[in-house]
């Protein structure tokens, strides 16, 4: 990757803190962070390192105490709802541990939420939906519904939900979690695809095996960041 190219996200003295039964909890600790467009990181920490809090600031999803959080190389901070709502929508593809899949929706309108709230046009976002579907290799399932699935079937078709804007940015949170050892293989293959197609992936995991297929690694602890090391992915 070119390091003269601007980076995706950039983050400067990022901290957050809560407020707790009088108790002030300091989730993030002055985090500064650069990701550039095609890496693929992985972040890892115990529970409590912080690591949520930061993905929930990266997907704009919550705001910061104090610092500054660039995305596209928009302050933002500077942004107001509708605009945050733009980002997480057209900039921002999230994928859950828990799928987060309507239950009564197919595949097909799961996967179409995102183009519906952007007002896409009916026929465009479901060739775009079927389009989506077919990369992560459900062409054949778009009409189930996710009780009629596998969990491995329902994460792919989450994963199809957060490429169907062609986002700037995925962010996974413990993609794997709920995901026998073969399945989540095959989860984390797919990542890898996605990732030599040019995506640009963040995710949370507390497995190293996980986090040891991307190219960078970073190990959070008590709100900051104490390695940023190369993966395996970084030999590929």
């Amino acid at each position: 990757m070119n390091q003269a190219t601007p980076p995706l996200l950039r983050t400067q003295d990022l901290a957050r803190h809560y407020r707790t039964g009088g108790e002030t909890i300091h989730a993030l600790r002055g985090i500064n962070l650069v990701i550039r467009r095609g890496d693929f990181v992985a972040i890892m920490g115990p529970s409590g390192s912080g690591k949520s809090t930061l993905m929930n600031l990266l997907g704009c999803l919550d705001s910061p105490g104090e610092g500054s959080y660039w995305l596209n190389g928009n302050l933002v901070s500077d942004m107001g709802d509708a605009e945050l709502a733009r980002a997480r929508n057209r900039d921002i593809g999230f994928v859950f541990q828990s799928f987060a899949l309507l239950p009564r929706a197919t595949a097909l309108q799961n996967v179409e939420l995102p183009l519906v709230y952007a007002k896409v046009p009916r026929h465009e976002r479901q060739l775009r939906a079927a389009e989506a579907l077919t990369a992560v290799g459900l062409a054949d399932r778009m009409r189930h519904r996710p009780g009629e699935l596998s969990g491995g079937q329902r994460q792919r078709v989450a994963v199809a939900r957060a490429i169907v804007t062609k986002p700037s940015l995925l962010l996974a949170d413990e993609p794997t979690g709920n995901l026998d050892t073969v399945t989540g293989d095959e989860i984390l293959s797919l990542f890898d695809e996605l990732h030599a197609a040019g995506n640009t992936i963040v995710l949370v995991t507390h497995e190293h095996e996980v986090a040891a297929r991307a190219q960078r690694i970073i190990q959070m602890r008590d709100g900051r960041i104490t390695t940023d090391t190369a993966g395996r992915g970084a030999d590929e």
